[in-house]
């Protein structure tokens, strides 16, 4: 039960980090610019797909990375598995607070110059994959918040471990493909659907967070404070 919850918990991250406004805008941005370079509706979709698989690699090997490296650690892992249960709560509690936008902080981006992203679009389902890979770690407060103050501590904590980043890419790659699908079928007025999915996330982020705070402090009332 423990590990279909950190797995479920892996997923809705990713989709949620997705669907955020910086991502998501970049995300159709994106995919719509590959349909208007290439015109065959089998290529437009194999294109969205690459750029989403880059989103999603970027984001699991990132993780894994991490991760495993903090693990591979004798003492660090001796660390973190006496400390992390407590650190836990602090660490959702402001990641909530980041979804919730009390508090924000400005991250500097990977910057990619015109002349190398029209290369990139131009050299078919490669050249998709490697700007999905680029754009995914050009991180905005809330998916930051939820990569390294959510996913990160999670995979720490559970027996799941290296799993969830890949659990996580999957989820972060689930609405792109949608509008990758859905672009390639002939959906050219997509304002009307980024509208309607920028609602959704203000709201589904907002409950995040305030999830995020409860169990933030429920963890904090029991491992730091012993008040239960």
């Amino acid at each position: 039960m423990e590990l279909l919850i950190a797995l479920g918990s892996a997923l809705w991250l990713g989709i949620l980090t997705s669907i955020s406004p910086c991502p998501l805008a970049t995300n159709i941005a994106a995919v719509s610019f590959l349909s208007k370079r290439i015109a065959h509706p089998f290529m437009v979709f194999l294109s969205g797909l690459a750029y989403t698989l880059g989103r999603m690699v970027a984001y699991a090997a990132l993780g894994w990375i991490i991760i495993s490296s903090l693990l591979s650690v004798p003492q660090v892992a001796q660390f973190l598995q006496k400390y992390m249960v407590k650190a836990l709560g602090p660490l959702l509690i402001i990641a909530g607070l980041f979804l919730l936008e009390v508090l924000t902080i400005r991250l500097p981006g990977v910057a990619l110059s015109q002349k190398h992203h029209n290369k990139l679009v131009e050299s078919g389902a490669p050249g998709a994959f490697l700007l999905g890979l680029i754009f995914a770690l050009a991180f905005c407060p809330v998916s930051a918040a939820l990569f390294f103050g959510s996913l990160i501590p999670l995979a720490l904590n559970s027996k799941a471990g290296t799993l969830l980043p890949f659990i996580y890419g999957i989820g972060t790659g689930l609405p792109v493909l949608a509008f990758a699908v859905a672009i390639a079928l002939g959906f050219t007025s997509m304002s009307h659907w980024f509208n309607k999915v920028t609602k959704l996330e203000f709201y589904t982020r907002r409950i995040t967070g305030v999830i995020f705070i409860l169990v933030g402090l429920y963890y904090t009332g029991i491992y730091i404070l012993r008040l239960f």
